[in-house]
């Protein structure tokens, strides 16, 4: 059995439509288009209720951030990741099995939930065999594809027994060993109003200007373009350059709560770096009140 399961792994990762590299990541309209009719194949949408019933690429499931992530009510992080085993039972109700060749297809706005969700199939270990329509269903549309607003049954189970990676999790302890380590480089994906100030109110809380030190700022909403598809790569390694990312360097990232990171991430995917998600971010960093670095706040004044 656990020859016929790598068989059939490698026989998927031989299509073309999902071959290795890092811009390979991306899928256009025409691939997908063009394997729509395969078995294997599990499209996400990833939006509102609302524009998936109003039209949504023939197939595709519609996935909230609920089917994957502990209820906050229960105590924990916002979208704080289920277990391996409870993770599992979510994907295999959406027909994921080892097998799978995944797609994610965004509607409009919901750029880093999406890649929220490409974050959360790579800790379940199926990172390799998972695509992302670039431009989401706009895309689709503009490629003057047909959408449907027929929803599929439901989803024959599939079985998972693909080992998790958890390495692409890192707690605040990690953060704070690891952020300067050489060949590592901590990205700040939020926007500049929080990484350097003023900060603000939101949702009866205050977020206070500031970043953990060491941090450099790639906002997650600078990576793509108004249409949401990414930028091309040559731009992308610039950006990255630019808040000084090396070749080969790890690129750990966080945000507000771990979502708006995973756009810095996938991102720093496509790139070919390996990468690892803070994921209780600043909502876990703050809680535990722990030290802000923030160049804009007043200094104290010095002794005399």
């Amino acid at each position: 059995m656990r020859l016929h399961r790598v068989v059939s792994l490698l026989t998927v990762l031989a299509s073309p439509l999902f071959a290795q590299s890092g811009p390979s990541l991306l899928i256009t309209p025409a691939q997908l288009n063009a394997d729509l009719h395969d078995t294997r194949l599990v499209v996400l949408y990833v939006g509102t209720r609302e524009d998936y019933n109003a039209g949504h690429i023939p197939g595709a499931r519609f996935i909230g951030m609920e089917d994957v992530a502990v209820d906050p009510r229960l105590g924990g992080l916002s979208l704080e990741l289920p277990d391996d085993a409870d993770l599992r039972q979510r994907l295999e109700r959406f027909g994921i099995s080892d097998n799978s060749k995944i797609v994610i297809a965004f509607g409009a706005g919901y750029k880093s939930p999406s890649t929220r969700i490409a974050w959360t199939l790579q800790v379940a270990g199926l990172g390799p065999q998972t695509r992302y329509l670039d431009g989401g269903t706009n895309a689709w549309k503009g490629a003057g594809l047909p959408l449907t607003t027929a929803e599929p049954g439901p989803a024959t189970p599939g079985k998972l027994t693909l080992a998790a990676d958890r390495s692409v999790v890192v707690d605040y302890r990690w953060v704070q060993a690891h952020a300067k380590s050489p060949g590592v480089r901590l990205i700040d994906g939020r926007t500049p109003m929080f990484f350097e100030g003023p900060g603000m109110e939101s949702q009866g809380r205050r977020h206070e200007a500031g970043h953990i030190a060491g941090a450099k700022n790639i906002p997650f909403n600078t990576l793509a373009d108004d249409s949401g598809r990414f930028l091309p790569v040559e731009v992308l390694r610039a950006r990255f350059a630019a808040a000084g990312v090396q070749p080969g360097d790890t690129v750990v990232a966080y945000c507000h709560v771990g979502q708006q990171a995973t756009v810095v991430l996938f991102s720093a995917r496509i790139l070919g770096h390996s990468i690892r998600l803070y994921d209780g971010s600043m909502d876990d960093w703050e809680t535990r009140k722990l030290p802000l670095e923030n160049a804009t706040a007043p200094k104290p004044p010095k002794d005399q």
